[in-house]
């Protein structure tokens, strides 16, 4: 089942970690998002594969929008 990852805030795209078809675990950072001087670590839920990503680094993102997602 794949699993979209969405912004949860208002953010710029600092950096992108991965690429389409890259293994990823829980752990890993898919994203890096900037909000206020704060840099926030976005995580998949679970293991699996890099399917899409929907940003590069320098987009904006708003809350609900569709990062990347995990198969």
């Amino acid at each position: 089942m794949a699993e979209e990852i969405r912004a949860e805030i208002v953010a710029n795209v600092a950096r992108v970690d991965v690429r389409v078809g890259d293994e990823v675990t829980g752990g890993t950072t898919v994203v890096l998002l900037e909000s206020m001087k704060m840099e926030i670590p976005v995580l998949p839920e679970g293991p699996g594969r890099v399917s899409r990503i929907s940003v590069k680094e320098g987009d904006v993102v708003q809350e609900g929008d569709l990062i990347a997602v995990v198969e």
